[in-house]
This record gives C-alpha cells, sequence and structure tokens, in this order.
C-alpha cells in the first residue's frame, strides 16, 4: 500500500459515482448492490456524501430535496438513506449521511480550537482528510465487511470535487481495498434509432481527469445493450467487458437487485475485490415479497392528503410502506394524491368519495392547513378509516377540538401564536431555543400502549420505539375533556406522559400518531401501523359487502 496508514480490519470500499445526469438512481445501484452482498452473508452498511453546504437537508424546502429522512440518533438525512434501510432492513445513523457543510464545519472547528498548530487550512489535505475520515469511520470496528459510498450530484460539479479527490486519495493508499462503480446513461436516440455511449465515454474520461479509474460501470438504459455496445464501452472506458452493467428501466425499485443479480454485479466486484464469491445468494424473502406485491388478491383506494404532492418524493417512505404493507397483506394500494390546499367544504365528498380510506401527511407550516382539517371531518363523520402522521395527527385534534368538543377557535400555536384554545403546542423548556433544529423532539423515543388499542393490537406488544420530528405536542391540559369526548390517548411517552397516540374507540380506524412510523419501515419487516390501517379497510369493505376498489376505474399511481 502507498503511503497507507492501514487499518485494523481490511473492510472493503465501494465508491458509487454518476455521471452525465442526476436522478439516474445511484441510491436504488447502492442498496440493490448492498442487498446482494448480504445476501451472501456478508455486513454490509451504505452512506451518503451529499456536496452542498447545508448541514443537513432538515431545513431544506421538500420541493428542493424530496423528503427528510430521520434516524433512530435524530440525525436529519438525505432521502436515499430510506432507500438502505427498506432494503437491508439495518437501521442507519449520522455517520450515514455526511454534507459538504459538515465536512467544512468540523475542520473549521479543529482550526478555532488550534488542532492544526496554525497551519494555512486547505482543501487538501484538510477538507479531503476529514471526507477520507468520515467514509472510513463506518468500517473502523469489525461490525462491517463492505462500506458503500455514495457520492451526490454529478462528476464534474464544481463541488464533488473534493469528494473525488478523497477517492482518489483511497485508491492509492488502498488499492486492494477500494472499488469505485460509476453509474451513467447510455441514452435512446429515437432519430437514429440507436444507443449512443458517447455520453458514458466523456463521464468516464471527465473521470479520469480527476484520477479515479472507474473498476464497474453501471449503465442506465431504456433498451438492452447489445453486446458490440458492451464491447465499445469497455474499450473506450478501459473496463473489462463483464464489468460493463446494464441497468434498464424496471417497474419497480424493488426488482432492481434481483436484475443486478441477472448482470452478476456482485460477482464482478467481488472477484475485483479479491473476495471469495462462492457463498450462495438467499433472496427467499425478497423473491416472495416481489410475488406478492405483483399477484395482490385486491386493491384498496387510499387518499394521501398533503401539501407537497406535486413532488411525490416528499412523501416517499410513506408510499413505500404502503407498498410493504400492501404486499404483507396481499393487497395492492391505490394511492390517490390529494393537495391539500384544493380540499374545503364544498367538494370535500367528491374529492374522497371513491377512496377506502384516508391517510393525513406530515409537515410544517400552515399552508394546506384548513384542507387537511376539513379531510380528517369527513373521515371521522363517514366512518372511512384514517390515518394521521405527524402534524396528521395534530390536525386531527384540531378538528376534533372544534366540531366535537365546541372550540370553534382551536388551534396550534404553530400555526396561530393567540389561539384561546392551544390544543397543540411547544412545550415550555422548548421556548426559549432559537435554532430551526433545536427546538425539535428528533430521534428514537419509547411509547407505552393501552391493551385493546388499535395500536396495540398492530404491534403485538405493550411498548414500542419510534421517530420524531416535531416542535409541536399535544397539551396535556385538554387531556380529559378529549377523552370524555371519545378521542383518547392509546400511546404515551412512559417517562414525560407526553401523547404519541389518539384513537377514537368508536370508529372502525381513527388513529393519529405524533411519531413518524413510516420512517421503520422496511421490506421484510413492514410498519404494523400501515398493515393495522390497510387490515381496517380490507374488514371494514368485507363488513358491508362493499366490492372493493380493484372493480373501479381509478387511473391512479398503485404504492
Amino acid at each position: 500500500m502507498h503511503g497507507s496508514t492501514g487499518t485494523a480490519k481490511a473492510t472493503k470500499y465501494i465508491f458509487v459515482t454518476g455521471g452525465v445526469s442526476s436522478s439516474l438512481g445511484k441510491g436504488i445501484i447502492s442498496a440493490s448492490l448492498a442487498k446482494l452482498l448480504q445476501a451472501r452473508g456478508m455486513k454490509v452498511t451504505i452512506q451518503k456524501l451529499d456536496p452542498y453546504i447545508n448541514i443537513d437537508p432538515g431545513t431544506l424546502n421538500p420541493y428542493e430535496h424530496g423528503e427528510c429522512f430521520v434516524t433512530d440518533d435524530g440525525a436529519e438525512t438525505d432521502l436515499d438513506l430510506g432507500h438502505y434501510e427498506r432494503f437491508l432492513d439495518v437501521p442507519t445513523s449520522q455517520a450515514n449521511n455526511i454534507t459538504t457543510g459538515r465536512i467544512y464545519q468540523s475542520v473549521i472547528d479543529k482550526e478555532r480550537r488550534g488542532e492544526y498548530l496554525g497551519r494555512t487550512v486547505q482543501v487538501i489535505p484538510h477538507i479531503t482528510d476529514e471526507i477520507k475520515r468520515c467514509v472510513q469511520i463506518l468500517g473502523s470496528g469489525d461490525e462491517y465487511d463492505f462500506v458503500i459510498t455514495e457520492i451526490g450530484g454529478t462528476v464534474g460539479d464544481i463541488e464533488s470535487l473534493p469528494y473525488v479527490e478523497a477517492v482518489r486519495q483511497m485508491r492509492w493508499e488502498h488499492p486492494e481495498d477500494t472499488l469505485v462503480v460509476h453509474l451513467t446513461l447510455v441514452p435512446y436516440l429515437s432519430a437514429a434509432g440507436e444507443l449512443k455511449t458517447k455520453p458514458t465515454q466523456h463521464s468516464v474520461k471527465q473521470l479520469l481527469e480527476f484520477g479515479v479509474q472507474p473498476d464497474v460501470l453501471v449503465c442506465r438504459t431504456e433498451h438492452e445493450l447489445t453486446r458490440s455496445i458492451r464491447n465499445k464501452l469497455a474499450r473506450f472506458c478501459n473496463v473489462d467487458e463483464e464489468a460493463v452493467i446494464q441497468s434498464i428501466d424496471a417497474q419497480s425499485i424493488y426488482e432492481v437487485p434481483i436484475l443486478m443479480q441477472e448482470e452478476r454485479l456482485d460477482e464482478v466486484v467481488l472477484m475485483k475485490l479479491g473476495v471469495d464469491s462462492r457463498a450462495v445468494v438467499n433472496l427467499d424473502s425478497w423473491n416472495q415479497f416481489l410475488s406478492r406485491n405483483k399477484k395482490p388478491n385486491r386493491t384498496v383506494r387510499v387518499a394521501l392528503v398533503g401539501k407537497y404532492v406535486e413532488l411525490k418524493d416528499s412523501y416517499k417512505s410513506i408510499a413505500e410502506s404502503f407498498t410493504h404493507a400492501g404486499a404483507a397483506s396481499n393487497l395492492a394500494v391505490d394511492l390517490k394524491w390529494v393537495h391539500s390546499e384544493q380540499v374545503h367544504k364544498d367538494n370535500v365528498e367528491e374529492a374522497f368519495a371513491d377512496v377506502d380510506g384516508i391517510l393525513v401527511a406530515p409537515g410544517f407550516g400552515s399552508r394546506g392547513i384548513d384542507g387537511k382539517i376539513e379531510a380528517i371531518r369527513y373521515a371521522r363523520e363517514n366512518g372511512i378509516p384514517f390515518f394521521g402522521i405527524c402534524l396528521g395527527m395534530q390536525c386531527a385534534v384540531i378538528e376534533f377540538a372544534r366540531n366535537v368538543l365546541g372550540l370553534e377557535e382551536a388551534h396550534s400555536t404553530e400555526i396561530k401564536d393567540y389561539t384561546p384554545h392551544p390544543v397543540i403546542d411547544m412545550m415550555e423548556e422548548q421556548k426559549n431555543i432559537a435554532d430551526m433544529g433545536g427546538t425539535m423532539r428528533r430521534g428514537a423515543y419509547p411509547c407505552a400502549l393501552a391493551p385493546g388499542s388499535h395500536a396495540s393490537a398492530a404491534y403485538g406488544k405493550a411498548r414500542i420505539e419510534e421517530r420524531h420530528r416535531h416542535r409541536y405536542e399535544f397539551n396535556d391540559q385538554y387531556r380529559e375533556q378529549f377523552a370524555e369526548a371519545g378521542m383518547v390517548p392509546t400511546g404515551t411517552h412512559p417517562d414525560s406522559g407526553l401523547v404519541e397516540i389518539v384513537e377514537i374507540p368508536d370508529h372502525p380506524w381513527f388513529v393519529g400518531a405524533q411519531f413518524h412510523p413510516e420512517y421503520k419501515s422496511t421490506v421484510v419487516t413492514p410498519h404494523p401501523l400501515f398493515k393495522g390501517f390497510l387490515q381496517a379497510i380490507v374488514k371494514l369493505q368485507d363488513s358491508r359487502d362493499v366490492p372493493s376498489s380493484a372493480k373501479r376505474d381509478t387511473g391512479s399511481e398503485s404504492a
């Protein structure tokens, strides 16, 4: 090893870069490769290096960056970490998502503490050393055999240069333990009637200019790559022909690991890293999930009510949770995306007349609140199974206060500072904290479930742990008033007594959760509340002997 300081254990580091275009699916390819390695009995984790200067995506508008995913340790991270967890069924942490902002903040903090002994602080070596430290910290113990690192953005972006340089240095320091997978695009030009390799050639050439030779090319394409095209890409990009991997468009992201296995991506990676690849790949449970997902017994239609529905990545984890829970129950979930700003008293019946259940999504701010409240009123009054998440739960509390308790001006102090009935309010100890993120309760917290509740039945146990991301809470001063009128707290924090779940026992299924159950749903472990919600829909359909929406021509998307 050239100038290597070495590591105590030969953890293998796989870097996934992207070229030609963004949104090619580096996260799905990374997760798929990780799944295949895991299916061979290997211990794998994935991290994302994001080149933007924000410390994390926590303060980014969902229109900018899609969903903000939250880990057990309270880190606000890129939505790709959701893919990592959904594929691997292994929790991630702060260490799995690093941004340029965090890298620079760490280096500047060290400089302010005098750790550089007065030396000039520069991109090389200080920024690149910090990047390498963040990459290798996951592989520093005995926990993982492979650390897969996805580098956000596209090769050639000015903000990605320090990351590519860090990869170059790691390849020089640990040549036997590092590998680069470059994801690129082979577009089809309909006018010419052929696939074009030139964009990939230029992308690899640019990577070579930075001193990094990719070991494996994964080529996104709409059409099959011919043998001659594979040979041409191998020849001009200086990779083995067997290392030119086709990634053709798939109907579902969950089919990608199977497609990558057919292309022998995992075998090629293991061979190039000198790792014994004779272990049998066990994807039985994954294939069972795919089979159930493709051949459901019936379809149910669920309205997903939110204010970011134009960008469906804003609710990525919720949509995927329905896929997991639906497959577990042999159901297809047909999602009807409903913009909460467009829901009002005059059209609420029309908006939800064709749905079997209503989910009101999380969010921040006042926009679309009235539509969410109106949707909840409709679900409550018409016996439609309802699921509220975070702000959706808070809106359910507000709706009940106004329309059942008669507290007409009830609201959340997030929306209306001086409401006479602050049924949702910030805890006293949070009110003097100024930082945007500082007032939030984030990460995993315990919750005790009331016996006999829908939540208890769904989970099958008395105590759970779920992830939070919110500032405001159910105001405990109103607890007794709500319970007497029929909305009861069925999940509470065992120490503080904070209300985490509310239910209406007299309703077919009406559950509001202050936490985010969608963050913990995976292919292997579908979330109990999503399963309970869908099972309640089926039970209600069967009891009413109403044909399921599988017989409707809905024309909507399936989750």
